[in-house]
């Protein structure tokens, strides 16, 4: 454990920072989850309304700076495209 007072604060922000950022991505993962859901049921109405849901997510998460501003809109991208794929 650190012994400087500015160690000891940085010690704790960062498991105060630790549980926001598991709680954002874990928050990304189940909307994926709910439109990789979606669309192998083949429900598109269900799928964009998820796809909305998770665009949010990711972009507030980018936001925080959780994930990169890149890697949200790639995975966006991809979505969406697996989206316009549905019959």
């Amino acid at each position: 454990m650190a012994n400087i007072k500015s160690a000891i604060k940085r010690a704790k922000q960062a498991k105060a920072h630790n549980l926001r950022n598991r709680a954002c991505k874990s928050m990304v993962l189940a909307k994926r989850k709910a439109v990789l859901a979606a669309i192998a049921g083949g429900k598109k109405d269900e799928a964009v309304t998820a796809y909305s849901q998770y665009s949010s997510v990711l972009d507030k998460a980018a936001k925080k700076g959780v994930i990169a501003k890149n890697n949200a809109s790639r995975k966006k991208s991809r979505m969406a495209l697996a989206i316009q794929k549905m019959a």
